[in-house]
């Protein structure tokens, strides 16, 4: 078993992939930076990443993997799930050693590979449809909506669209407080990816979203407090049930969540 180190990027895994055939070395166990290595292991292939072996890997996907496998990989991918590294490598590895005229891999569900790369696509694209539910705005007296949010996965560059085409007459800002980066939006102009130098400056408070009362508008203020009011005198406490709630509505999306901010 070689042991390969890489800087825990896309491009870094596709160079593995590539050096793994240059140096026939099939059987790898792929470590990112700063991951314990194992017991007992030989010196290990430090990867350096190079855009173009990542570019000719690629394309070589692309010559063996349809456009749905395609796209499982680069969603995977966005999980940030260090726990993906390992089977994305086998998968990538195993499009290229499959036999001319078999059965494409990318459809072998049984698969222990496939099916990990699979799942975290799943996961990915199941946090993307609960950031469009979950997400709240709130106005700004400019006329700016601001969305916080921290999703477990960088889900992020797949939810803009639907955001631009919802709400593409007013300008917003959708901001990932965990990633620290977001996009901004005005009508008549394309959606632009943002970041800020100094985060400590915003005026909005990462840790729940909220933006400054100076800022807030004076409408929102009152739509918060009636949302927030309405939203306690339709719970009928005889008939709750917190473990659905949960299910519904994870606790880890309150914290931005209008309806959940304290009266």
């Amino acid at each position: 078993m070689h042991i390969y180190i890489f800087d825990n990027t896309l491009d870094g895994l596709l160079s593995a992939v590539f050096d793994s055939f240059a140096l026939h070395q099939p059987s790898v166990r792929l470590l990112a930076k700063g991951e314990q290595m194992p017991l007992f292991a030989d010196e290990p292939h430090q990867v350096v990443t190079d855009s173009e072996k990542a570019e000719r890997v690629w394309k070589g996907l692309e010559k063996n993997l349809s456009a749905g496998g395609l796209r499982i990989i680069t969603l995977s991918w966005m999980s940030e799930e260090q726990a993906l590294n390992q089977p994305l490598f086998n998968y990538i590895c195993k499009v290229f050693q499959q036999p001319k005229g078999a059965p494409g891999i990318e459809s072998n569900a049984s698969d222990a590979d496939v099916l990990a790369v699979r799942n975290t696509c799943r996961r990915v694209l199941h946090e993307s449809q609960r950031m469009k539910q979950f997400l709240r705005f709130q106005k700004a007296k400019d006329g700016t909506y601001l969305g916080v949010v921290s999703p477990d996965h960088d889900v992020l560059p797949l939810i803009i669209d639907h955001f631009e085409d919802r709400f593409g007459d007013q300008p917003w800002l959708i901001y990932d407080a965990h990633r620290h980066y977001g996009y901004y939006f005005t009508p008549g102009d394309r959606v632009i990816r943002i970041t800020f130098e100094d985060e400590s400056a915003v005026p909005f408070d990462l840790s729940n979203g909220k933006l400054n009362t100076d800022i807030l508008s004076d409408n929102d203020q009152l739509f918060q407090n009636l949302w927030r009011t309405y939203f306690k005198a339709i719970c009928i406490r005889e008939r709750m049930n917190p473990r659905k709630q949960l299910s519904d509505m994870p606790r880890r999306y309150w914290k931005y969540m209008t309806e959940k901010f304290s009266l």
